[in-house]
């Protein structure tokens, strides 16, 4: 298991808030963890995502192009990525 550590801005946004944004986010983060693929959490600077890297790498993309399908013309993301081989535990991070 690894953990990425994401954070999604939309540039250019019509006021200072990005919750709408963040709220299309996390329907994507649950929908993942429902099927079982993830775990997230929320924070107040980024999102912690856990699960097997490849699944990761694709979740990631796909909050990635959310903002944009919402009419957003610039994203930045930043990701972090903590992947330990040496040993199986989940860090059970919700």
């Amino acid at each position: 298991m690894a953990i990425v550590d994401v954070t999604v801005i939309p540039i250019g946004t019509a006021t200072p808030s990005v919750s709408d944004y963040v709220a299309q986010l996390q329907k994507i983060l649950k929908r993942h963890e429902d099927e079982g693929t993830i775990s997230f959490k929320l924070t107040p600077m980024s999102t912690l995502i856990e699960g097997e890297l490849p699944d990761l790498f694709r979740i990631v993309q796909e909050i990635h192009e959310a903002p944009f399908s919402q009419g957003i013309q610039r994203v930045a993301t930043n990701i972090r990525i903590d992947d330990r081989r040496d040993k199986k535990e989940r860090w059970r991070i919700n």
